[in-house]
């Protein structure tokens, strides 16, 4: 069965949280693919990734970088898993109609955004009709998460 976290952002871009969570999937030996709701963001997540902290690398790559089955964390906006990835991570909007099949999708979405709520909501409910473990985290001021649902 499918882990569906969705992650409420409130407090801290995506940015800054984005990099903490893949460097926990990879610590668990998973694989992941970052779907984007465009390309202009999945540019500036690429960057972010290489950039978020002096001492700490994420090795990550997207179609144009090439050997995509090789990437442990592949960047894109298609529904394409071509690296065998066993947490899928939804972000700026970006949806998904396949729930089974991963370990874990991670939902991200900013809470300041009514559109992205509403969406948000929307995948809630097919999650939970796919009979998906679904949970819901909120950041709180500090950064941290709480498990609300």
């Amino acid at each position: 069965m499918t882990d569906v976290l969705f992650y409420h952002l409130e407090h801290q871009p995506l940015e800054r949280v984005l990099p903490s969570l893949l460097e926990k999937t990879l610590e668990r030996g998973w694989r992941a693919v970052v779907r984007s709701g465009s390309e202009e963001r999945l540019e500036a997540l690429d960057m972010a990734l290489w950039t978020y902290r002096d001492e700490s690398f994420l090795p990550h790559g997207s179609k144009k970088d090439g050997n995509a089955d090789l990437q442990p964390i592949y960047l894109t906006t298609d529904e394409d898993v071509p690296n065998g990835a066993g947490v899928l991570f939804l972000v700026d909007g970006a949806e998904t109609e396949v729930y089974h099949g991963f370990v874990r999708i991670v939902l991200m979405f900013d809470g300041r955004d009514e559109h992205s709520v509403s969406k948000a909501r929307k995948q809630w409910k097919a999650a939970k009709a796919a009979d998906c473990t679904v949970t819901y985290w909120q950041q709180n001021p500090r950064g941290g998460w709480e498990k609300k649902a």
